[in-house]
């Protein structure tokens, strides 16, 4: 049993991925062995999270995850814990599995009990598991806020009861702790699926090697890379910055900063505001430049950052002539609103050059043609569509963002956490994505690394201060991608 931690990459595995190593699985096992495995391993982790517990409830539903649920009940009751299991369903229409669980718990002597009961120290959700796309309704709704309300540990079997296995959807139960069997599920790790399942555990069953390819993948860290000394300004790439259209100047000035300390050998300010000073004073290290005085074609391009509407008449030029390039913001909506420019940015697909979508929900859904609600509903499939029609690798932000390339299994990232959720960290997450594209010709690699650096240092950010885009964009640190000291 492992503690899902962001120090390693995982493999995801969606429903219809799932059932299919479940049976597989299944064909080489006895009966029951791995119902009985799953119920080992809740109980296992029940104790282990609660050892002091008098009381577990064990809220068990109509099917197979109440089958785990039961066996759970028999092991702790043999350990000396009152389990008292509450079933809702019908004994004729028990899967049989879940039968068989259900009458080895009933002797041992468990106590399955109609109501729940009025204390407990530990409730384990085991109503709704894998492919019960369902709302909690009656009975489970009634016990979900009986947990909700008990401000006591919650384990959910699986996934919290609820909660779509493949999206993150739903309306769940929220968890302190789940158990993933078998397989991880992407919706554990994207769109409400992080707050729904607390601190995510995994258990394989004893199935070390699944008979299915991954859906997608936890990412992990990227790569150490260490600066050599033999080396100077030139050998970590030219960083251009267009955007800052007038009032907006500290959007692209915050993700020009975050690609100089970011590591860019250097970064070229290039303004949009024709008003806008030659110097900035806070960073000196960066040139202001106008963006149609530069040499494109050997630089990465972050564009977009608080450009507004004078952006448009950049991109052409930008699309034709970057090397690598990062569209942002202002630069999304412009593209998604003009076919002229979409053309020019699938044409970048065919030459090859390294191109990186950053959007969030609402700008994803302008390029999609859809709601920011229908982005959320379904982020790998949105995210997978937007690379099927742009060619491009795409980093959709938000709880869990993704990054999704052609050709590629999509990533979700693991780290970041609310304190993003403000003004300015899109433009550094911009930013960082152009210096790592500066050096890397592998644009899904150069997102995904800057992506996970951008959620460990608002994982690392001492408690006691505030998170502010600008103090974000100055405590990268180029060697290995964790936070500088701060």
């Amino acid at each position: 049993m492992d503690r899902i931690r962001p120090q390693r990459a995982w493999p995801l595995f969606d429903t219809a991925a799932s059932r299919a190593i479940e049976q597989a699985s299944a064909s080489h096992l006895p009966p029951h062995a791995l119902m009985q495995r799953a119920g080992l391993a809740v109980a296992r982790l029940a104790l282990a999270l609660a050892p002091h517990a008098r009381t577990v409830w064990l809220a068990c539903g109509p099917g197979n995850n109440g089958g785990d649920g039961f066996e759970a009940a028999m092991h702790l009751r043999s350990w000396g814990k009152n389990a008292i299991v509450t079933w809702s369903g019908d004994e004729g229409r028990l899967p049989q599995d879940a039968r068989a669980s259900l009458e080895r718990a009933r002797a041992a002597d468990v106590r399955i009990m109609p109501q729940a009961p009025v204390e407990w120290d530990l409730a384990v959700d085991a109503m709704l598991g894998l492919g019960a796309a369902r709302p909690l309704e009656g009975t489970l709704a009634q016990w979900a806020a009986l947990m909700a309300a008990g401000a006591r540990p919650v384990l959910a079997v699986d996934l919290p009861s609820g909660l779509e296995a493949d999206t993150g959807g739903g309306h769940p139960l929220r968890a302190s702790h789940t158990l993933s069997l078998l397989t991880l599920k992407p919706g554990l790790f994207t769109a409400g699926g992080r707050d729904a399942a607390g601190e995510v555990w995994f258990d394989d069953l004893g199935i070390a090697e699944p008979a299915a390819r991954p859906t997608a993948w936890l990412a992990g860290p990227p790569p150490a890379s260490v600066r050599v000394h033999a080396s100077h300004k030139g050998s970590y790439g030219d960083v251009a910055v267009v955007g800052g259209a007038a009032g907006m100047g500290g959007a692209a000035l915050l993700a020009a900063t975050a690609a100089l300390h970011g590591g860019a050998g250097r970064v070229f300010a290039c303004l949009l505001d024709p008003a806008a000073p030659g110097f900035d004073p806070a960073e000196p290290g960066l040139m202001l430049r106008r963006w149609d005085g530069l040499d494109l074609s050997a630089m990465a391009v972050a564009c977009g950052c608080g450009g507004g509407d004078a952006v448009r008449e950049a991109l052409p030029k930008v699309l034709a002539t970057a090397r690598a390039l990062v569209l942002d913001a202002d630069a999304l909506n412009a593209i998604a609103a003009d076919a002229q420019l979409q053309s020019l940015l699938k044409a970048r697909a065919v030459r090859p050059r390294p191109t990186v979508l950053t959007p969030h929900p609402l700008e994803a859904g302008r390029l999609l043609g859809c709601t920011a609600a229908q982005v959320q509903a379904d982020r790998l499939r949105a995210s997978r569509e937007l690379v099927q029609r742009l060619g491009c690798v795409v980093v959709l932000k938000g709880s869990g963002t993704v990054v999704a390339g052609p050709d590629r299994a999509p990533l979700l990232n693991p780290t970041g956490n609310a304190r993003l959720a403000s003004a300015g960290t899109g433009d550094v997450l911009a930013g960082l994505v152009a210096s790592h594209l500066a050096v890397m010709p592998d644009a899904f690699g150069a997102a995904a690394a800057a992506v996970y650096q951008h959620g460990r240092l608002a994982d690392a950010w001492p408690a006691d201060r505030a998170l502010t885009a600008s103090a974000l964009a100055r405590a990268v640190a180029p060697e290995r991608g964790w936070p500088a000291p701060l």
